[in-house]
C-alpha cells in the first residue's frame, strides 16, 4: 500500500453525491481521460468495458466517462446494468485493458461511484489509483490541455446483452451440484442483481421467488437488500417451511447475506465458517487458512480453530482481504458484511451471486439445513456504531480518543476487541466493540462514541 493519502479514491473507488464533485459531468469526463491516459501508456490499443447498477445517475456518468476514454482513443464497450463482479469477470475473460463499474454499492440512490478493475480482473492497487488521481488533478487545472475532439458516445444503456449472458453462463457452469431441490427467496435490492439473478437461478433449476427486482432509479437498497437483511428474513419466516433459505444482495451484488429456513439472518462470518469447512473437507482450503477482517467476530476465530483452521485478519475492504489472500496463498476470504472471495477457481473479487451458488451447493451436497451448518458459531456480543465526523484526523493525533481506546482495551483484558476506524467511502468513524457481556459492550461503545463526538463530531 502506498504511504501517500489518496483524496478521491477510497477503499472502493471514487464515491460521492451524483452531480457534485468529483461526480460532476466535467469531472467524470476528466476521470475518463485520466484513466485513458493511464491505459494507453502501456497499450495503444486499450479497450475498456463499462457496467453500472440501476441508479438514475448511472447512465450519464457512464456516458461521460466513456466520452473521456474515447477522447484518448480508448475503445469502450458497455455491458449496461450488470453486477460489479460481472465487470471484473468480463475484464479478465475478454481481453479488456480495464473494467469500470458505475455504482455506489449499498449507498443511497443519490450517491454514485466509479471503481476500476485491471485487465486481470483485480481492483487497482493503491499506487495505481494515486497515479490516476495525480492525472485527474492535472487535468482539472488544465481541462483543455491535449484535447482531442471526438463524438459523444451513444447511450450506455441497455448495453450488450451478450456480455451479460457470458457472465451468467460462467456462473452457471461453475455449479457441479444439483440445486433443483432447493426453494429460495431472493432479494435483488432493486439493484444490479435484477439483471442477472433471475436468469441465473433459472439456468441452475433453482426454485427461486424473486423480490425487489423492479428498479426505478431511486429505489435501490431502499428498505431491502443486504443493507436490510431482515426484510428477506422476515419474508422467509412468514412462510415457515416454504423456503430453505433467503438470499439478499446489495446494490451492485458483490456481496450476499442469507437467512435460514426459520428467518434468522446469517452474515458473512457464518458463510466463511460454512465455506471453510466445506472446502477443507474437499481438499480445497489452501494452508487450512481463512482471511477475514478486523471486523469479523471472535466467535468465528474460535469456531474455525476447533476445525483446525487458522484465521488471519486484514484491513476492512475486500480489496485488502484479497491482497492478504494473494500474499498467503489462501483460497477463501471475506468480510462479515458478505463480501466472500473464492480463490479455488478464477474469481478475483467478492461476488454475491457466486457466493449464493456456493452456499446452495453446500446445502444440496450435505442435505443439511443452513441453521445446522452454522449452528455452533457462538457470536460474542458485538456492536458497530457510526459517528459522523467533520474531518478524518488520524486517531493517534487525538489524545482524548487514544485515552478512551486504551481504557476500553484495559477493561476488556483480552476477553473482547475494540476496533476504531474511518469509513473509506463516507465521513464516518466506525466504532466496533466485542465483549463477553451485552452490558459491557454497550457501555464501552457509548464511551468511545462520546469521545469521538467530542473531538471530531460533525
Amino acid at each position: 500500500m502506498t504511504s501517500q493519502t489518496r483524496q478521491l479514491f477510497g477503499t472502493d473507488g471514487i464515491r460521492g453525491v451524483a452531480g457534485e464533485f468529483p461526480l460532476t459531468a466535467e469531472s467524470v469526463y476528466l476521470i475518463g481521460r485520466a484513466l485513458g491516459h493511464n491505459l494507453i501508456r502501456t497499450n495503444a490499443s486499450a479497450r475498456v468495458v463499462i457496467g453500472q447498477d440501476t441508479r438514475e445517475s448511472g447512465a450519464w456518468i457512464a456516458d461521460q466517462l466513456a466520452y473521456g476514454l474515447l477522447s484518448c482513443h480508448v475503445a469502450v464497450d458497455s455491458a449496461g446494468v450488470i453486477t460489479t463482479p460481472g465487470v471484473a469477470y468480463l475484464a479478465r475473460s475478454r481481453g479488456y485493458s480495464a473494467g469500470v463499474v458505475i455504482s455506489a454499492s449499498h449507498n443511497p440512490w443519490t450517491d454514485n461511484g466509479i471503481k476500476v478493475f485491471s485487465g486481470d480482473g483485480f481492483k487497482l492497487p493503491d499506487d495505481n489509483e494515486l497515479a490516476i488521481e495525480h492525472e485527474i488533478f492535472t487535468l482539472l487545472r488544465d481541462p483543455h490541455g491535449h484535447q482531442t475532439h471526438v463524438s459523444k458516445p451513444a447511450s450506455s444503456l441497455p448495453g450488450e446483452s451478450a456480455l451479460r449472458h457470458a457472465y451468467i453462463e460462467w456462473l452457471a457452469e461453475s455449479v457441479k451440484t444439483d440445486l433443483s431441490g432447493l426453494r429460495v427467496l431472493v432479494d435483488c435490492a432493486n439493484g444490479a442483481a435484477t439483471a442477472e439473478a433471475p436468469e441465473l437461478f433459472r439456468a441452475c433449476k433453482v426454485n427461486a421467488t424473486i423480490l425487489h427486482a423492479s428498479p426505478n432509479g431511486r429505489n435501490i437498497n431502499e428498505g431491502c437488500g443486504a443493507l436490510h437483511p431482515d426484510t428477506a428474513a422476515q419474508a422467509v419466516a412468514a412462510k415457515k417451511g416454504h423456503f430453505d433459505l433467503g438470499i439478499t444482495f446489495d446494490g451492485d451484488a458483490d456481496r450476499a447475506l442469507f437467512s435460514d429456513a426459520a428467518g434468522r439472518v446469517v452474515n458473512g462470518d457464518a458463510v466463511l465458517l460454512l465455506a471453510a469447512r466445506d472446502m477443507q473437507a474437499r481438499g480445497l482450503l489452501a494452508n487450512a487458512t481463512v482471511v477475514a477482517t478486523t471486523m469479523s467476530n471472535m466467535g468465528l476465530e474460535v469456531a474455525l480453530k476447533k476445525s483446525g483452521i487458522r484465521m488471519l485478519r486484514a484491513n476492512v475492504g475486500d480489496k485488502y482481504v484479497l491482497e492478504e489472500m494473494l500474499k498467503t496463498g489462501a483460497t477463501l476470504g471475506g468480510e462479515q458484511s458478505g463480501h466472500i472471495i473464492f480463490r479455488d477457481g478464477d474469481a478475483t473479487t467478492g461476488d454475491g451471486l457466486l457466493t449464493a451458488l456456493r452456499v446452495m451447493e453446500v446445502l444440496a451436497r450435505t442435505r443439511k439445513p443452513l441453521a445446522e451448518l452454522v449452528g455452533d458459531l457462538k457470536v460474542f456480543p458485538q456492536r458497530i456504531q457510526n459517528v459522523r465526523v467533520r474531518e478524518k484526523l488520524p486517531f493517534a493525533q487525538v489524545p482524548e480518543i487514544q485515552k478512551a481506546i486504551a481504557a476500553a482495551e484495559k477493561e476488556l483484558d483480552g476477553n473482547g476487541r475494540v476496533v476504531v476506524r474511518y469509513s473509506g467511502t463516507e465521513p464516518l468513524a466506525r466504532v466496533m466493540v466485542e465483549a463477553e457481556s451485552e452490558e459491557k459492550m454497550r457501555a464501552l461503545v457509548d464511551q468511545l462514541t462520546q469521545a469521538i463526538q467530542a473531538s471530531l463530531g460533525a
